[in-house]
């Protein structure tokens, strides 16, 4: 009875129903695992059909199973992607992808609620075309163009002898050897920094990136090679990669492209510093050849002789033609040519002297016989006397004087003191 009445008094209690969104979920009313995955599911199942590109990197064929797996990775970004699809649909495709096809899918996700993983169910799968990649490739190629990646200014001078090298290349590859022997046989004291890396494939991107970058950050490499045997277009495919070209750009070491053949042209070639159209040429383009500079120095020695010589030998010409001319021969003559001008000028001068003085003589002569001519004393001498006043005044007339005066007489030679004793007066004109 008491169990009875504790029953009704306790009515059970009801569960309380799970919220209808996530953003409605706390955690005391959490979702189950199971709705999760359910709504997740459902949103999925909601996505149209879409055409997904990628390169196979994982696909196992087998063909007694009801579904074909296959991994597709994009080339440009770690990102891989599931693809399943039917059995039959696989073996009715005309070309069957293996690992490293270009492939395009035609799926529609789809989420499996007991794993959790999504995968993507593919309806449809094309294989990316040779002419298709190719013209991919080429439109990548005028966008590097248009931003200046392959301009001729971009391009740096490889060292002339480099200590250390880069070199990037497949692991154990003919490359390699090519690069390295050819390299020591030219110039046996180079040394090699080698990072072998996948060289095709969906990792030769990031690899081949990677060792760029590693070799660019060291200060002893002095250049870089970037070096691969030939192949298909398929397996050149990872040096045309936008990525890898964009490292290859970014480096500040010079970077010589050594990739395939010479018909080849990937687009890493064009952004190189240095196009080699194998990698035995690009170990002749990375150092001299020893023996060739040997020779060459040998040549150059020769030619500073013969230079040299010659132009001794020149100057000793001209010093030789210069001692032979008379004035160097016999220094004296100019002496001589310049002593016998000097006396004739000093002979010159002299007669020319004695001719002035010859003339001025004469003159002085005329001058005396004038001045003679016109003196008194000449007068004198032929007789005539000067009277004087006491006082020194000429007497011209007797009446300047009175008897008595005393007077002087210059004559011609000496004078007289005298006085007038009397005085005759001068005559009278005529009318």
């Amino acid at each position: 009875m008491l169990d009875a009445v504790s029953d009704v008094s306790q009515p059970e209690t009801q569960p309380q129903p799970l919220p209808e969104l996530a953003r409605e979920t706390t955690a005391e009313r959490p979702w189950p695992v199971r709705l999760l995955s359910a709504k997740i599911r459902d949103y999925v199942a909601k996505m149209s059909l879409v055409w997904v590109e990628g390169q196979v990197v994982e696909h196992t064929y087998r063909p007694r199973a009801g579904m074909q797996f296959v991994t597709l990775r994009d080339t440009d970004a770690e990102a891989s992607l599931p693809v399943h699809m039917l059995t039959r649909v696989f073996d009715g495709l005309h070309h069957k992808p293996e690992v490293g096809d270009h492939v395009v899918v035609q799926a529609k996700p789809e989420f499996w609620v007991k794993t959790g993983r999504m995968s993507m169910r593919a309806t449809a799968v094309r294989q990316v075309g040779v002419g298709e990649l190719l013209a991919r490739i080429d439109q990548l190629r005028r966008v590097l163009a248009a931003e200046g990646l392959f301009d001729d200014d971009r391009k740096r001078p490889l060292p002339f002898l480099p200590a250390v090298v880069g070199l990037v290349c497949g692991r154990e590859s003919k490359a390699e050897h090519d690069v390295v022997v050819n390299a020591r046989a030219r110039w046996p004291q180079v040394r090699f920094e080698i990072r072998e890396v996948a060289v095709q494939g969906v990792d030769a991107v990031r690899e081949v990136s990677a060792a760029l970058a590693d070799l660019d950050a060291r200060p002893e490499v002095e250049v870089i090679v970037l070096a691969r045997g030939g192949g298909s277009v398929e397996d050149l495919l990872p040096f045309s990669n936008e990525a890898l070209v964009r490292a290859a750009a970014a480096c500040t070491t010079p970077l010589v492209s050594a990739i395939g053949h010479e018909t080849d042209a990937p687009l890493v070639d064009l952004v190189a510093d240095l196009r080699a159209s194998t990698p035995t040429d690009a170990a002749k383009c990375i150092v001299p050849d020893v023996a060739e500079e040997r020779l060459r120095l040998d040549q150059a020695r020769r030619r500073m002789r013969g230079a040299v010589a010659a132009r001794v030998e020149r100057e000793q010409h001209g010093l030789d033609a210069l001692r032979s001319r008379p004035a160097l021969a016999h220094p004296q003559t100019t002496v001589d040519v310049r002593e016998r001008e000097i006396a004739q000028h000093v002979r010159h001068a002299r007669h020319c002297l004695d001719a002035a003085l010859l003339r001025a003589a004469g003159q002085v002569d005329r001058l005396e016989a004038q001045v003679r001519a016109l003196s008194p004393l000449s007068t004198l001498a032929r007789g005539y006397a000067v009277v004087q006043r006491a006082d020194g005044g000429v007497l011209l007339s007797s009446d300047d004087v009175a008897t008595g005066d005393a007077v002087r007489v210059r004559l011609a030679r000496g004078a007289l003191e005298a006085a007038v004793t009397g005085r005759t007066p001068a005559p009278a004109p005529h009318a």
